[in-house]
């Protein structure tokens, strides 16, 4: 088990552009960004009726670690897994407008020109950049809930209204929110 563990996300070190010198990068020490996910040790769990935790660390190819947003690496492990939805909870009722209004269902096209207007900004740029990459990869669906409500996750999967936005890729399926 160790070295398929070891392995499961596959990293690089992340650097980061220069606001200052064009064309040189910032080292920001022992952060990574996703290579890829090696769903072995998930899928092994999951026949076995175990429920994973994930730990955001990934591997570097000499064995160094890097920490990655975990919001990113949750993304990227439902586009391997080939997850129907994605899940993701967060301390706001979901994706807000200028106006904080509550937007429970959004297409790719729109969520592009709400990153363009800066409406979304933040911590939240991580959490609806990985739904989105999901949503245009293969998950059917990504889901931003507020985790301070009782009983969220069970509200967004079994009931037809759900909780906070929902994210699809394909603007006629934004009708139907199941």
């Amino acid at each position: 088990l160790g070295d398929v563990y070891k392995r499961q996300i596959h990293a690089r070190k992340m650097l980061l552009k220069s606001e200052t010198d064009d064309g040189e990068f910032v080292d920001i020490g022992l952060v990574g960004e996703i290579e890829r996910i090696d769903p072995e040790i998930i899928q092994l769990l999951d026949s076995r009726d175990f429920i994973p935790v994930v730990a955001p660390i990934g591997v570097g190819r000499e064995g160094e670690a890097y920490n990655i947003n975990a919001d990113l690496v949750a993304g990227k492990l439902a586009e391997t897994l080939e997850a129907e939805k994605l899940v993701l909870m967060t301390n706001t009722v979901g994706v807000l407008d200028k106006n904080g209004t509550l937007l429970s269902g959004l297409t790719a096209t729109e969520i592009d020109a709400l990153f363009a207007d800066g409406t979304i900004s933040g911590g939240m740029l991580p959490k609806i950049g990985s739904a989105l990459d999901a949503v245009k990869n293969g998950v059917k669906s990504s889901h931003i809930i507020d985790g301070r409500v009782e009983h969220a996750l069970l509200l967004e999967v079994l009931t037809n209204e759900g909780v906070g936005t929902m994210i699809r890729a394909d603007d006629a399926d934004v009708g139907a929110r199941r």
